[in-house]
């Protein structure tokens, strides 16, 4: 069938439908079949999976993904685009179906089970940037048993994830998205790939999730607080850090032990440590915490 994620295709489109862009929703079409089937390829999509794929707008990356994959589930908040899916863009395929509702409302235990059936599932999304870490960090916290996540984010969110040790990107979201997956950045996307054009500069990145994390730590709880903690004012030391951010109740001279403990210098900040620095850090803090 005929591709609609064009300049010319996607305008007429949403002159037939007298379709506005609603700011709230933060909607930015792709225009740009060379990204699209980029962003697809990345995904590494085949007839065994199901894809769930966030925020489709007039479908340009579904037709993509319903080429390949056995079974599609698009969650769409705009109930002005359902009309444009089903009737339009999104009629000649029979292995989508459309859910018109809130992401972060939807309970996809649900939707796996329902349209699952067996099949691997990845989750693909032009993601609106206001929700993007709420909607990605629900999928790796809630446990979903997910194979994958590839998404287009602004490209700010996409180098935080990725980032390392020293970097100034490098953060807590860094940690935490590397501690449930292994992160990779697929493309980076100029302002020009989309209709109406965005303000800032996006990425595509690919999650591969482990479903037995990258590393094993005590407490989850108490890895995900200390992670918190030594980002809580990165200019400073990182038993400053801690102590200010207020989330153990340790004195000073009892973190100083931790970190010491641990195998670091006293002076060390918080964003030197990589991802089994702050597990081995996050189990000392564990053990002191309940006197192990």
């Amino acid at each position: 069938m005929e591709r609609i994620g064009t300049a010319k295709r996607t305008k007429e489109i949403i002159g037939k439908y007298d379709f506005y862009f609603r700011k709230k929703f933060g909607q930015n079409f792709l225009i740009d079949p060379h990204v699209l089937g980029k962003i697809v390829d990345s995904a590494d999509i085949t007839e065994d999976d199901l894809v769930i794929e966030i925020g489709p707008g007039i479908g340009a990356l579904t037709q993509f993904i319903a080429e390949r994959a056995g079974k599609v589930v698009c969650i769409e908040i705009d109930r002005d685009l359902i009309p444009i899916l089903k009737e339009d863009t999104l009629s000649e395929f029979d292995n989508i179906d459309i859910i018109n509702e809130d992401v972060l409302k939807v309970d996809l235990d649900e939707v796996m089970k329902e349209y699952g059936k067996g099949k691997k599932v990845k989750v693909m999304g032009n993601l609106p940037y206001y929700i993007t870490t709420p909607i990605v960090m629900g999928l790796l916290e809630k446990g979903y048993d997910v194979e994958s996540i590839t998404v287009m984010v602004q490209k700010e969110v996409a180098d935080r994830m990725k980032s390392g040790p020293g970097t100034k990107d490098y953060g807590a979201l860094s940690v935490a998205v590397q501690y449930y997956t292994e992160p990779y950045l697929v493309a980076n996307v100029p302002p020009n790939c989309f209709m109406p054009r965005p303000n800032v500069d996006s990425a595509v990145i690919n999650l591969k999730v482990n479903k037995n994390k990258n590393i094993k730590v005590l407490d989850e709880k108490t890895f995900f607080k200390t992670v918190k903690a030594g980002f809580t004012q990165r200019r400073k030391t990182l038993m400053n850090s801690i102590k200010n951010s207020g989330l153990f109740a340790m004195t000073k001279e009892e973190i100083l032990e931790v970190i010491v403990e641990s195998g670091f210098d006293e002076r060390i900040r918080g964003e030197k440590l990589n991802l089994e620095d702050f597990g081995r850090l996050s189990d000392s803090i564990y053990k002191k915490i309940n006197k192990e």
